[in-house]
């Protein structure tokens, strides 16, 4: 009798949850061995969260059993919930299988008269006699394509290659639609990527008549909980966390800050201090930001591209006095030629404010495909662009060769650029105006002894921005009142150099 009411209860579709976890759900720490499950009070609400929303987000700090907690549920849902698919995409097959452990550990541990009988019991499934199933896989474009989920649960979904997970959840949401539920996990990475999308959208919980609404315009439900709710976490703690793991680690892993964990070239904190605007006009494609001014130094970088629908060309357009962001342009399907004609109506434009062209350069990025750029402004005619044709001053001259215009990238000289723009940046002298611009800084990351755009990602607005950083560095030599606005260190106040006078 009292193994029937103890199987009721967890049948309950109300209680059930919490009543099996906490009797039935066995966990194994990783110092006291094995523990039955006792959750905080953060922990209780982030079960009923779960249970009592068909679609829900949860944000919590590292260490604080988001997974263990999703475990139990996940194998409740299995056991009580009959021909039911639940499928864990973590974004590892190392996660996927150590979720499964900790839900295989625990079914172990169930008592017969709770423990639904199983048919087949493999590391990557588990399919049960009720006709429900546990499928965990990595995260991939393709996982769930084709299967009908009852309830989807990813794990540290923020730490998906945004590309994938992008595609994974344009897969996985049609298979949802016929009442499934999903669950996503992660402390935060970029907040750039689909979880801070998705969170974004789940934190907008005003309807459009101003009222509160449960869950945010996307249907989601948004949980999250603090470091300090976890009752061996205190300030002291904090402190010694800190100092192991330094600030910034500690302020994304527990502060659910979004800096992003991999190796951007700008530091993370400071792109999370980015702040972008809205353009103040588009001139056909071109978004402008800050109308020229006379008497100011302009720029324009052209990073050109083949024009196939491919990788995009890219213009960025800098004051050079402020070093502010003026304009930007980017398309991947435009040619060559009309690639040229953009930047050169970008010039004239600025020359019909500061009617100076000589205040006006302008340049290419000249490796492979720049040689067509090279050629369709011979072709335009350089003489009819109201502006200066800048060039690399170190450009070798090959005896019997003309010396090629525009600026040639080799991995020393971008090397030497990423790290011009990266100070340039922290230090809060090039100012950065562009959305889409701050997108691709937090994507541009390490790669071998280089800087690139992570695979799937494009570069082409930050490799645009480089250009310009490149020309501005050269446009010293013309206009010395921008070598304080560039130059590392400010010379006036270095104390000359001792010397020995030889009579």
């Amino acid at each position: 009798m009292q193994q029937a009411v103890e199987f009721a209860r967890c049948a309950d579709p109300v209680g059930g949850p919490e009543y099996f976890m906490s009797n039935f759900f066995y966990i194994q720490h990783p110092t006291k061995g094995k523990l039955l499950y006792a959750p905080f009070a953060y922990q209780k609400r982030l079960i009923d969260v779960y249970h009592n929303n068909r679609f829900s987000i949860s944000m919590m700090p590292r260490q604080t059993g988001k997974t263990t907690s999703a475990a139990g549920y996940l194998l409740w849902y299995a056991m009580f919930v009959p021909d039911s698919t639940v499928l864990i995409a973590a974004h590892k097959y190392a996660g996927a299988h150590e979720i499964m452990l900790r839900i295989r550990y625990a079914y172990e541990l169930c008592p017969d008269h709770i423990r639904c009988g199983v048919v087949t019991y493999n590391k990557g499934s588990v399919d049960f006699d009720n006709g429900s199933r546990i499928v965990a896989q990595s995260t991939t474009d393709n996982t769930g394509r084709g299967m009908s989920i009852s309830l989807l649960y990813a794990d540290e979904f923020a730490f998906v290659r945004p590309t994938i997970a992008r595609e994974f959840w344009t897969a996985i949401s049609p298979t949802l639609s016929t009442g499934g539920k999903a669950i996503i996990t992660s402390t935060p990475n970029s907040d750039e990527d689909q979880f801070s999308f998705i969170w974004q959208q789940a934190n907008k919980t005003l309807d459009e008549y101003g009222n509160e609404t449960s869950v945010g315009i996307n249907g989601f439900k948004a949980f999250r909980s603090e470091w300090w709710e976890h009752p061996d976490r205190d300030e002291a703690w904090a402190a010694e966390e800190r100092g192991r793991i330094g600030e910034e680690k500690f302020r994304r892993e527990y502060g659910l800050e979004f800096l992003i964990a991999d190796d951007t070239l700008i530091n993370s904190f400071t792109l999370s201090l980015l702040e972008s605007y809205d353009p103040i006009e588009k001139i056909g494609h071109v978004r402008w930001y800050e109308k020229p001014k006379k008497g100011n130094i302009y720029v324009v970088g052209l990073d050109p591209s083949l024009g196939t629908g491919r990788d995009p060309a890219a213009i960025q357009v800098f004051n050079a006095n402020t070093l502010v962001q003026v304009a930007e342009w980017t398309h991947n399907k435009t040619p060559i030629p009309q690639q040229i004609k953009t930047m050169v109506e970008i010039v004239e434009y600025i020359n019909s404010i500061v009617e100076d062209p000589t205040n006006i350069y302008y340049s290419v990025e000249n490796n492979t495909i720049g040689e067509a750029a090279l050629i369709s402004i011979s072709d335009y005619g350089e003489e009819r662009i109201q502006g200066v044709f800048l060039s690399d001053p170190k450009a070798t001259r090959m005896p019997g060769v003309r010396k090629r215009k525009g600026f040639n990238t080799t991995a020393k000289s971008k090397i030497a650029a990423c790290a011009k723009i990266k100070n340039l940046i922290e230090t809060k002298r090039l100012k950065i105006s562009s959305r889409a611009l701050v997108s691709e800084l937090k994507n541009f990351v390490g790669i071998g002894n280089s800087y690139a755009a992570k695979p799937g990602e494009t570069d082409d607005l930050v490799m645009s921005t480089i250009l310009v950083v490149r020309m501005l560095q050269h446009l010293q030599n013309y206009h010395a009142e921008l070598a304080d606005q560039v130059t590392d260190h400010d010379d006036e106040k270095r104390e000359p150099l001792p010397f020995i006078m030889v009579c």
